[in-house]
């Protein structure tokens, strides 16, 4: 029997002038808690964070575009498509916005959304 899970995803750069580490533990020791307040309806709040590599037949390490990508999961579309509304249209916390802007470039928040199937074995 298939899972069907409706995702927010979210692209983000940290702020200028920090560093990976002191964006991952901010985020996970500050911001992830706070958010946590405000994860109504949520199934899953995923958050992976990119380290750029060595290309392999190049040689460059380029910097990335975002430092993480979070997942907001849900599992139904009613409650995923009223959080996406929000997100999109509804004045977000001042207690949030005042936290972001102490870990990311606000400018570069990129979202997208995915509906992912899960086949259990």
């Amino acid at each position: 029997m298939e899972k069907q899970l409706f995702k927010i995803l979210l692209f983000m750069k940290r702020r200028p002038g920090m560093s990976r580490d002191e964006f991952m533990r901010y985020y996970e020791d500050r911001h992830v808690p706070l958010a946590l307040k405000y994860a109504n309806g949520m199934t899953a709040y995923k958050r992976t964070f990119l380290q750029p590599r060595t290309h392999f037949e190049t040689g460059e390490c380029a910097e990335l575009d975002f430092d993480v990508i979070t997942e907001l999961s849900f599992e139904d579309e009613e409650t995923w498509s009223r959080t996406l509304k929000y997100l999109a249209t509804g004045p977000m916390p001042d207690e949030i916005v005042e936290d972001e802007k102490q870990l990311f470039d606000r400018s570069s928040f990129r979202v997208a959304t995915s509906t992912e199937f899960v086949t259990g074995l």
